[in-house]
């Protein structure tokens, strides 16, 4: 005898729908509980479903390239009881992989169980062997950041050793090809899909407006040349832009408008400032990773816990719940030359988003005890993005003005 269970799509805060990028497992094979059966990609993170139970796959409902939404039966399981039996070779065997030399590699340990395809994808990518991985997941069982960590760990000893110097031969003549004509058709990803339907939503359900300010950076850089080096040697980076979330958290206590989700029949105010950073991932999209309550943060404490969800962003090892529950947004497309961007699609449901510019060295005039002077200093553009639904410029300058000044002040 055996029970059917169900393959469900998971919960997420934010109710978004997901594509299921592949099917690990094909109708009729074996699997096992907690097994990695499905991979789903929503406009945030990839995921792994997990088998609710040991059997076999008997019904895939939803394939490959389809939509999916949290609670929609993807597929489902016949769960082995007393008189179905899983033969072990077929549930816990994987193709075996080869080394440098092209010979088999045994798998690590008797009891290890399956490896995921994506570990197996990575392992071959990086030409690793398992039996060389500690396992960091249920009963030993290797993960993608396993493999990613040692892959990172090899390479940082290689490329400390030193290398011999080998004289590259000279490049034969090469004919330079004719320019290709015509154009070609990418299939959107469906990170790049889930961006754009977000982004159209966001500007058709709220009138954007933008106030721009200018800040002088120039205390910002004293302090930041006078402490970066401590910083690293605690393990954190000291980048600009965690002077910025530290102002932005401040200036979310002194305007809490601004920090808020807006409702058809109210005004939702939070008391924790989690604050998304956008995070460029190349032809890829953008991901947008969130601090947790950081207005419980010092400097040093923003600096560490950026380095941390920046470095995860763009390694693909962001968990769900690191990209859920931000109440508002930083966007430092400075970084990329920009001088100015706006408006910046709010990150809806929040009802404002802050852009940074790219820092300048201008020539500015300047007063000191009343006394005007000509001056080179650093300075970038900062704009705000709002819901005019939720916020008027009052809010907005007000916001601002608490950034600036903070910034501009900076001592500590």
């Amino acid at each position: 005898m055996a029970s059917v269970a169900d393959i469900v799509a998971p919960a997420n805060a934010e109710g978004t729908k997901a594509t299921i990028l592949k099917w690990c497992k094909a109708v009729g094979e074996s699997v096992l509980k907690d097994e990695p059966l499905i991979e789903l990609e929503t406009d945030k993170v990839t995921v792994e479903i997990a088998s609710p139970a040991t059997g076999r796959l008997v019904e895939i409902v939803r394939q490959s390239d389809q939509e999916v939404t949290p609670g929609d039966v993807l597929g489902r399981i016949s769960a082995a009881v007393t008189n179905e039996s899983i033969e072990p070779t077929e549930a816990l065997v994987t193709p075996p992989l080869a080394d440098a030399a092209g010979e088999p590699v045994a798998p690590r340990g008797a009891g290890r169980q399956s490896l995921s395809p994506s570990v197996r994808r990575l392992l071959a990518q990086h030409e690793l062997a398992p039996d060389s991985i500690s396992g960091s997941g249920r009963n030993g069982r290797i993960t993608a950041q396993d493999v990613l960590r040692h892959a990172e760990h090899s390479l940082a000893q290689v490329t400390a050793s030193p290398q011999p110097l080998v004289r590259a031969p000279l490049a034969p003549a090469v004919t330079t090809p004719a320019p290709a004509t015509g154009s070609a058709r990418v299939p959107h990803t469906p990170i790049r899909r889930r961006i754009a339907e977000h982004m159209a939503r966001s500007l058709l359900d709220a009138p954007h407006v933008t106030t721009l300010f200018e800040v002088d950076l120039t205390r910002v850089m004293a302090h930041r040349k006078a402490h970066a080096a401590e910083f690293e040697a605690r393990g954190s980076r000291l980048t600009l832009t965690a002077y910025f979330i530290a102002a932005c958290a401040r200036a979310l206590r002194a305007v809490p408008e601004v920090n808020a989700t807006f409702h058809q029949d109210a005004m939702e105010l939070h008391a924790d400032a989690n604050i998304g950073i956008g995070t460029a991932l190349g032809n890829k999209g953008l991901i947008v990773p969130v601090l947790r309550q950081v207005q419980t943060l010092n400097l040093f404490g923003v600096a560490q816990r950026l380095t941390d969800v920046v470095e995860l962003a763009r390694t693909g090892k962001l968990a769900p719940e690191e990209v859920r529950g931000g109440t508002f947004t930083i966007s430092n497309h400075g970084v990329g030359g920009s001088l100015l961007a706006a408006p910046i699609i709010i990150n809806q449901p929040q009802v404002a988003i802050l852009g940074v510019g790219k820092l300048e060295r201008r020539v500015c005039v300047v007063e000191v005890e009343g006394v005007e002077s000509i001056s080179i200093r650093s300075m970038c553009y900062l704009t705000l993005s709002i819901d005019h639904r939720a916020l008027d410029a009052f809010q907005a300058n007000a916001f601002l003005s608490h950034v600036v000044a903070t910034l501009e002040a900076w001592a500590d």
